[in-house]
């Protein structure tokens, strides 16, 4: 077994690709490798510095193994022009021809053909040019006088070398007219001479020698580890950016952290302001001080060991890092000379989506859904209010028309500062600093509010309210904050469903997957009691349905659980319908449970193939494909709850008498369990129906020759069906 060294080396390779660069480097090489039927028993390895893609393949033997393949040919008795026209076509003579009944037993001519072993050599010098020309790039170009051509090889930068060694030996190739060869180089710096590299098991320590790291994960390791270091000895800490360690290590082949100073007058700028401009422009570190401050250093990372310990380089670079800051200070103090109100005026100007209107029409919609939340006590739960008005949101209901006398809290000032904070939410986008940093959206409009005087509750409103942005973003707790993030969801969502925008497959270019899943962790992170119904159509629950599934994966919460619940309709409240699941879950996984379950499952295949379809609660039991059923049958199922103490017209059988009694007694205790949401409660209620369901079904007979006793039976299972569906449709749980 033998090794492989495959290094392709160009001008510089963009940092952001290098790591998709190398998977693909790899995928592609065992994709041919294997279809040329080469063996190999290692791993393969794949590197990337700026200037170069390296690829090392362990143990790889030396040929190909032969193939034999055997061709079917005519009957023996074909015609002599079939019988030569299957030589010709398998390359042999009859005489190397042989005979055996074929799979119907009839006398037919076979041909034996082997293929020898191939040297690997030849298959890595014929599956390294269709690597180099298939590669993926994201972008890539054309260079030289080849370049004329469309057929000319594309590449990310232009190509220069090719080492291509299997064990000492070239594999000769050809790409572009760049020959392969032993021969590299080392630092462009540092050693730009040549290097023969003698085989793959030397080439890492070498290149290390001509002061290259080779490897990726080491370089990102060095630079991850002096920087901390280097903050630490001047009593700092490094703020930590592995997406900034991974850059720096994309940019350099010997990299040598520095830490330098600028001006402390900066620091006057939003430290944000600072990190981003450091981190952005320049590819720098910040640091922090004993007391969590942002301090007037950063580490920077030359790739060169300079002669005077780098102190020409950190000069150079805490320059041009003072320029950078000073137009971050001047669109900083540029933005504060005008009033976020005024800025907002702007917003009319700024087209939002061509069917929904402009920033501003966003703006007013989200305002007035902000006030009605916070009116309605949505934002805090158990407040009494007085309802005086709800803004239209596409698909509402509207708000309550009872007025309830508003007591405690004054909500009044509190919807006033949600109003207030979504009129300025948005007023940072016309500014020169998110113009330079979108990055900064939300966060300069929170700098500006509190800079210009607004109280403490909007700035934070401003700043916070696109959060949380992702999986593991912080939750906004603060009243006023979780009225405009809630609404600027909220009004997102309901907007783009209404215009026919919503997310298909895997395209959602409005983000409103990240939205739902926003709004629904702004509403159980904050135990909202919030009926979506009331701002939401039937299909955006659907939506929102699919996203707390997801959402809640990762807590164990079963998918089908939640579609039980959803699928009895009315339940829009998450909180309460998580707090139903989780109980549901719980109960399921009991062996009452379990076998309730079955029971349940029994007696609704026995009411569909009966055509008796569950009229209550709407939405729940009723499959595609169900057919009417008995209209007595049915009026005996609709009307069971009332009329279940009316006399039988015969004597019940004893295993039937008993789930009777057992009905009697877990119907009223499980709804009103449900009506005070002890949903735990409802569940130790419809257990006790476990061991009669049971007994019924060993000994009862449900379909009697007798038509009452028939209809009677049937209208008992209607009753099972319909305590059960007062906590879930059973119907949707899996098992």
């Amino acid at each position: 077994m033998t090794d492989f060294l495959l290094e392709l080396r160009s001008e510089e390779i963009p940092a952001r690709m290098q790591a998709k660069a190398r998977e693909d480097l790899r995928w592609a090489f065992e994709t041919e490798i294997r279809t040329e039927g080469a063996l190999f028993q290692g791993k393969v390895r794949t590197y990337a510095t700026p200037r170069r893609l390296v690829l090392i393949a362990e143990g790889l033997a030396e040929k190909t193994e032969s193939d034999t393949k055997e061709f079917k040919g005519p009957k023996v008795d074909a015609p002599e022009a079939a019988i030569e026209g299957f030589l010709k076509k398998v390359g042999l003579s009859r005489g190397e021809l042989f005979e055996k009944p074929d799979g119907k037993g009839v006398l037919t001519y076979y041909a034996q053909t082997t293929t020898p072993g191939r040297s690997t050599v030849d298959v890595l010098a014929a599956i390294i040019p269709r690597i180099l020309r298939a590669f993926p790039w994201p972008k890539s170009m054309r260079w030289g006088a080849e370049s004329r051509s469309t057929e000319s090889l594309r590449w990310v930068r232009p190509l220069h070398g090719i080492v291509a060694l299997f064990g000492e030996q070239v594999v000769p190739v050809s790409v572009a007219g760049v020959e392969s060869g032993a021969a590299t180089l080392g630092h462009r710096f540092h050693h730009p001479g040549a290097i023969t590299i003698g085989s793959a098991s030397d080439y890492v320590e070498k290149l290390r020698a001509c002061h290259v790291i080779v490897d990726q994960d080491e370089r990102a390791a060095l630079i991850r580890d002096r920087a901390a270091a280097l903050a630490a000895g001047a009593g700092l800490q490094l703020v930590e950016d592995e997406g900034l360690v991974a850059e720096n290590a994309g940019l350099t082949e010997w990299p040598v952290p520095l830490l330098g100073r600028f001006d402390p007058a900066f620091l006057d700028v939003p430290p944000e302001v600072i990190q981003l401009t450091a981190r952005v422009n320049q590819k720098y570190f910040v640091c922090r001080d004993g007391e969590g401050r942002l301090a007037d250093a950063f580490v920077c990372t030359a790739n060169i060991a300079a002669s005077d310990g780098g102190a020409k380089i950190v000069d150079g670079n805490r320059k041009v890092l003072a320029a950078r800051l000073s137009d971050a200070r001047f669109f900083y103090e540029t933005d504060l000379k005008v009033p976020l109100e005024q800025q907002a005026e702007k917003l009319g100007k700024i087209v939002f989506h061509e069917k929904l209107g402009t920033v501003a029409d966003k703006v007013e919609r989200v305002a007035q859904l902000a006030r009605w939340l916070v009116e309605e006590g949505v934002i805090l739960p158990g407040t009494e209010y007085r309802v005086e008005h709800a803004p239209h949101v596409q698909g509402s209901s509207g708000g309550r028309s009872d007025p309830i006398l508003r007591t405690g809290e004054d909500l009044r000032s509190l919807a006033e500062q949600a109003y207030r904070a979504a009129t300025l939410a948005k007023a940072d986008l016309v500014t020169g600093m998110v113009g330079e940093f979108p990055e900064l959206q939300g966060l300069m409009g929170g700098y500006y509010a509190a800079t210009q005087g607004e109280p403490a509750a909007v700035a934070e409103a401003v700043r916070d309210h696109y959060k949380p942005v992702g999986q593991g973003d912080e939750v906004p707790t603060a009243p006023v904050t979780v009225a405009v993030s809630l609404a600027d969801k909220l009004d997102s969502i309901t907007q783009f469903f209404a215009a026919d925008l919503r997310p298909s497959g895997s395209k959602d270019p409005f983000a409103l997957r990240r939205s739902a899943l926003g709004v629904i962790a702004l509403i159980l992170d904050n135990g909202l009691r919030f009926p979506l119904g009331q701002v939401a159509s039937r299909e955006v629950l659907d939506f929102f349905a699919d996203r707390l599934k997801v959402q809640q994966r990762e807590a164990g919460v079963r998918h089908d659980l939640i579609d039980a619940v959803f699928a009895l309709g009315g339940e829009d409240d998450l909180v309460r319908l998580l707090a139903r699941v989780r109980a549901l879950q719980s109960f399921v996984g009991t062996e009452d449970g379990a076998n309730l379950l079955a029971g349940y499952k029994r007696a609704a295949n026995i009411l569909k193939k009966e055509g008796i379809l569950d009229r209550a609660p709407a939405n729940a039991g009723a499959q595609d494909g169900d057919a009417p059923g008995d209209p007595g049958l049915l009026h005996a199922q609709e009307h069971a709850p009332a009329e279940r103490h009316a006399p039988l017209s015969y004597t019940p059988e004893k295993d039937e008498a008993a789930l009777i009694a057992a009905l009697d007694s877990a119907e009223p205790a499980a709804a009103a369990a449900v009506a005070r949401e002890d949903f735990e409660g409802a569940m130790a209620a419809l257990a006790t129906l476990r061991a009669p369901i049971d007994a019924f079904f060993d000994n009862v007979t449900v379909n009697d020759p007798d038509p009452a006793k028939r209809a009677a039976r049937l209208a008992l299972l209607a009753r099972v069906r319909a305590a059960v569906h007062t906590v879930a449709d059973f119907g949707r749980i899996e098992g």
